[in-house]
């Protein structure tokens, strides 16, 4: 909790830091008299140069050496991204972009030893190349605040890599196909079926037709019965299906059919 002190010093000195030009930051460093060095590295860098990747965290590694005859501790540790030299297009210089998150640290490194810290970072920029300016604010025993340039360099800042395996790109494909597919569907039973002839198709009653007149089978003329009172008789095929002791002789014998004379006239009552 005792570091809470030095945190608007430590503010005011990298603020102070990434407001100097960058050639003055290089050539005159703001702690000339302590005797501790900080180098820094990126584990993710390429052999092109160092690449942050928006939407993804960064990992600087702060290797910093004590050659002071008593122990210093790192108090905090921060940065910011600045316009390049080429892309800047004020005539008063760079110009700062985004400060960068400032993390603070409780590490004390005894004299003549050396500690290595990681400082995180993540970016969410349009790509382009930046100068990416960190620094470190050092404490004697004494408690003085000190700020050391850690890093000062071009870095570039890029957009992650797609796969295809992406969710997000899957649905992409998905929504694209469904919709190519649904329009060659509209093209096609709106302009390219009227081009063909039309086959007919016969349906279930029109099958069901052709079965039952291919099926069939004549009837004996002596397996049928006739039915007082029907228009015709009514035709059974083997064996009769019912009981005829029960019926009527009357009913069993068939009526004779009555002739009618078409030219006769039913004579008409004199009165």
């Amino acid at each position: 909790m005792g570091f809470l002190r030095y945190l608007p010093v430590a503010l005011l000195a990298l603020r102070a830091l990434a407001e100097e030009p960058v050639e003055e930051v290089v050539d005159n460093p703001q702690s000339p008299n302590l005797a501790v060095k900080v180098s820094t590295s990126f584990p993710s860098s390429e052999i092109f140069g160092v690449k942050l990747v928006n939407g993804q965290s960064t990992q600087a590694v702060l290797s910093v050496s004590n050659d002071e005859p008593e122990p210093v501790s790192v108090v905090f540790v921060g940065g910011s991204l600045w316009t390049s030299d080429m892309t800047s297009p004020s005539p008063q210089g760079p110009r700062i972009v985004r400060n960068l998150t400032t993390t603070r640290f409780d590490i004390k490194i005894p004299a003549g030893q050396s500690e290595s810290i990681q400082y995180k970072f993540s970016t969410d920029l349009q790509p382009q190349d930046l100068r990416l300016n960190l620094a470190v604010v050092l404490a004697n025993s004494e408690g003085t605040p000190f700020t050391l340039q850690a890093f000062n360099e071009t870095v570039a800042i890029v957009e992650p890599d797609t796969s295809i395996f992406d969710p997000q790109i899957i649905f992409l494909y998905l929504f694209l196909l469904a919709i190519f597919g649904g329009t060659c569907f509209f093209i096609y039973n709106t302009w390219i079926s009227t081009l063909f002839p039309q086959k007919r198709r016969g349906g279930k009653d029109a099958s069901r037709a052709r079965k039952s007149t291919s099926g069939n089978k004549k009837v004996d003329p002596n397996d049928q019965i006739s039915v007082a009172g029907a228009d015709g008789p009514a035709v059974t095929s083997g064996s009769k299906a019912y009981d005829e002791s029960w019926i009527p002789a009357g009913h069993l014998q068939r009526p004779d059919a009555r002739r009618v004379k078409s030219g006769s006239r039913p004579k008409s009552r004199q009165g």
